[in-house]
């Protein structure tokens, strides 16, 4: 195992056109960390620069306490884990996954109990003699692991390695992947696009957008208090509800106001809102935290049903206020008809507020105090 230091590092593909600029992250040993973005952002480049794949324009990566800036992808001890597979299609899985050993010159001994070894943990022991042509989407993704596997390399890099998957066997695989982890314990760095796998995968999450790293730390203190616009809307589906609002001060206490009506403040979040006061602002709000039932400190509201997506587990309800759509998320039993208006329900405890011209979060006080 080995940590990883990204160092300022930055890629230009040419004068001003940057894949990643001014990146500076430490990976801890045996962690694994979450690239996520939308498409474009520099996540996927990033990793390609600590393997190696990529040139540093400017920067330092150490993988350990080494500097492999301008290491050889052979000399870093890393494993790839692509997107495409990237197997031999004329060779056996048992012979996709030594080709990698025999050209560092493994002896015939080792290569075979490092692959026995792997095929159990990965449950391909049934199928080493079998070619790709001859596997399921999971199976061959497992046989990309497991070439990966069978170096024992410091660490995984996987880009985008579930993509190809479909929904059912994404999950089955996003389970497998963390108990390897778990019994590996190999520092990993995982790029997606996808927020369920960035959400139940990593130890933190790494957010990108435009080569820059907007924030970094554990999945749920990211969901709970994002640094920005970008951050609260991207990290969750449906995206968090924005909407302009003002924040006074009168006889009645603090509040702030909005379409969804007005929202009484605690003392804590006054407090923690008070910078905002004078400032053009925006307020997010969750569609978990807008109920189809009344509660102590809710405000109540009127909303026409524009559409009701019926997941099973819970209803997805689209509304609109005022010529402005928002979503909600509420419980599967929840039906009302499209076209109809209803009471909905804001819990101003877990309201978020943004400036609206920077895009940067208010620091919201501690939930666990309130």
């Amino acid at each position: 195992m080995a940590s990883i230091q990204l160092q300022a590092i930055t890629k230009a593909f040419g004068p001003n056109v940057y894949g990643v600029r001014d990146v500076d992250l430490t990976i801890e040993e045996g962690e694994f960390m979450i690239f996520l973005g939308p498409s474009g952002c520099g996540k996927s480049t990033t990793l390609r620069m600590i393997a190696g794949l990529e040139d540093v324009t400017s920067g330092k990566i150490l993988i350990g306490d080494k500097d492999m800036t301008r290491t050889a992808p052979r000399d870093r001890n890393v494993a790839v884990v692509f997107q495409s597979y990237a197997l031999y299609p004329h060779m056996t899985v048992r012979q996709n996954m030594e080709f990698g050993l025999k050209m560092r010159g493994v002896e015939s001994g080792k290569r075979h109990a490092r692959i026995e070894d792997v095929s159990e943990i990965l449950g391909l022991t049934p199928y080493l003699n079998r070619k790709p042509a001859a596997l399921s989407g999971g199976q061959r993704q497992r046989v990309a692991l497991g070439r990966a596997m069978v170096r024992e390399p410091d660490v995984f890099l996987m880009d985008e390695p579930l993509s190809n998957l479909d929904a059912k066997l994404r999950a089955e695989m996003r389970l497998e992947l963390i108990k390897l982890h778990r019994r590996l314990g190999r520092t990993t760095v995982f790029v997606t696009h996808d927020q369920v796998e960035a959400m139940t995968m990593g130890d933190r999450i790494c957010i990108m957008r435009d080569g820059h790293l907007v924030q970094v730390g554990k999945p749920l203190d990211v969901y709970a208090n994002p640094v920005d616009t970008f951050v609260a809307q991207f990290l969750a589906s449906p995206a968090m509800n924005m909407l302009r609002a003002t924040l006074h001060v009168d006889d009645d206490g603090a509040r702030i106001s909005s379409l969804l009506g007005s929202f009484p403040l605690t003392d804590a979040q006054r407090a923690a809102f008070e910078p905002a006061m004078g400032r053009r602002l925006l307020l997010g709000l969750r569609p978990e935290d807008i109920h189809s039932e009344p509660a102590t400190g809710r405000v109540a509201f009127e909303a026409e049903i524009v559409a009701v997506e019926a997941l099973g587990t819970e209803n997805i309800l689209v509304f609109n206020v005022e010529g402005q759509e928002f979503t909600a998320r509420l419980g599967r039993h929840f039906l009302p008809a499209v076209g109809g208006r209803i009471t909905l329900y804001a819990n101003p405890a877990q309201l978020h507020l943004f400036d609206e011209e920077t895009t940067r979060a208010y620091p919201r006080p501690d939930e666990r105090k309130d």
